[in-house]
């Protein structure tokens, strides 16, 4: 039953790609020679040209798109991760496609119409996607195309599985019981009834006719694995391992394919190369534009340090930043020149004595970092990430802190969403910390931007900055 339902799904989904790809190229054809366009066509090429090139269209994409996994089962892909892949694979069909129409001698296909074609397409099969993914969820969310399946596992990995099939009642899974190491039928685990041990698992699969074994066990339990499969013996049920990476990993955990190897990549970080790029672009133009039209205010305190204290207007410090690397940070300086010739490196503290006349001043309304907009111009750091230290502290603080050198897994940044948070100068290293690495797990460019407002508001003075 489950694959006679599978396959007709998957048949369902192929035919309404087919149909949107075919409908897109059409409406390509139309947009580019009966819409005004700034290109204006010497003449209308006839209809059938086109029309022939229907079939080529509905078998590539198809073709492509089962090639790359868009028809594999997608209970648990969120509608992100989703579009992502039927875009990556319509790219991929479209550079084929654009090859195939070419290699006609007889005629040049329209350029104009390809881009239309490329674009609408994009956009015509993420939204009939979404829109049958969510048709989908609603009939699961109300008890219908339900998968029901064995959790096996007592560790957090289980709890958190049977947790958020109990949140998202939309992906269809429905928990028929749980397995635990010594189970007892009389207990349960987040409100799953447990079926028995490890022991009882072929019974159970043979009693239960679950759709999915999911086996989400702790790491001290990892060798009960073989045993678990060997249970199985040739049963058809489906296993899935949920490994227990939160045992392991801090940030994101990625499976890669070295020549057909499987390789999990722990502690990544979660800002892709893309997301790299669209960041780096608005540190370099938020920071060129800054130092443009605040150059009259650098220029004034620059003034100001030269004329209330003697040494250099702006101070370098080595910090370190992304990847343990260390660079040259800048400042106005705002302590004597010989701040530390006796103490050696030490926190400003309130009350220092080691201010220059501004200097309390210049620290206390940030104005002492305005210099850093050179180091994000050049690639040193970012607007926003976590505040880079000095190395000599950075040897401390990771021998108390957990996780502390996570935190340069991406650029320092000028401000971050510790230092909107109040977690500023003399405050908690454990409290800074946790946020730097919330930061780094729930990186967007909202956050970004939500941080940058949130520093034009309230991140400027703090009563922490000494």
């Amino acid at each position: 039953m489950e694959g006679r339902y599978k396959a007709t799904v998957s048949i369902l989904f192929r035919l309404t790609d087919a149909a949107v790809v075919v409908a897109a190229w059409l409406a390509a054809y139309w947009a580019r020679f009966f819409l005004p366009s700034i290109v204006v066509a010497p003449e209308l090429p006839p209809f059938r040209l086109y029309a022939s090139l229907v079939p080529p269209v509905a078998l590539v994409w198809i073709v492509v798109f089962s090639y790359a996994g868009v028809y594999e089962s997608g209970r648990l892909r969120g509608r992100k991760g989703e579009v992502m892949l039927i875009w990556r694979a319509h790219f991929v069909a479209f550079l084929l496609f654009v090859v195939i129409a070419y290699s006609y001698d007889a005629y040049r296909y329209s350029r104009l119409v390809m881009f239309y074609f490329g674009a609408l397409g994009a956009i015509a099969l993420a939204v009939f996607r979404v829109t049958l993914r969510t048709g989908l969820r609603h009939l699961r969310a109300r008890g219908r195309n339900l998968c029901r399946v064995l959790v096996v596992g007592g560790g957090s990995s289980a709890m958190k599985l049977i947790e958020r099939f109990r949140w998202y009642p939309e992906l269809g899974m429905k928990v028929a019981g749980v397995l635990t190491q010594y189970g007892k039928p009389t207990e349960e685990l987040e409100g799953a009834p447990v079926l028995g041990s490890f022991l009882d698992l072929a019974e159970v699969v043979a009693r239960e006719r679950p759709q999915q074994v999911l086996i989400a066990l702790p790491p001290q339990q990892q060798f009960e694995i073989y045993g678990l499969l060997g249970r199985l013996g040739d049963s058809m049920v489906k296993v899935r391992i949920v490994p227990d990476f939160d045992a392991y990993a801090t940030f994101d955990c990625r499976i890669e394919h070295f020549e057909g190897m499987p390789v999990i990549r722990l502690n990544d970080s979660p800002i892709d190369d893309l997301a790299w790029v669209l960041k780096r672009a608005i540190d370099i133009v938020v920071s060129g534009l800054g130092l443009v039209f605040l150059s009259p205010v650098l220029l004034f305190i620059a003034a100001l340090v030269r004329l209330t204290s003697h040494g250099p207007v702006l101070y370098a410090q080595e910090r370190m930043g992304l990847d343990g690397r260390t660079f040259p940070m800048y400042k106005f300086r705002s302590m004597r020149s010989d701040a530390e010739a006796h103490s050696g490196a030490v926190w400003a503290r309130r009350g220092d004595d080691r201010r220059t006349p501004i200097g309390g001043l210049l620290r206390k309304s940030s104005l002492d970092e305005l210099p850093q907009l050179w180091n994000v111009f050049v690639g040193q750091m970012s607007l926003v990430g976590p505040r880079p230290e000095r190395p000599v502290f950075v040897q401390e603080f990771r021998q108390r802190i957990p996780a502390y050198m996570l935190r340069h897994k991406v650029k320092s940044g000028i401000t971050g969403w510790a230092q909107v948070n109040g977690w500023r100068g003399d405050t908690s290293l454990i409290e800074r910390t946790a946020c730097d690495l919330y930061y780094i797990q729930h990186w967007s460019l909202d956050l970004d931007i939500k941080i940058l407002i949130m520093t034009l508001w309230r991140g400027f003075i703090n009563k922490n900055a000494y």
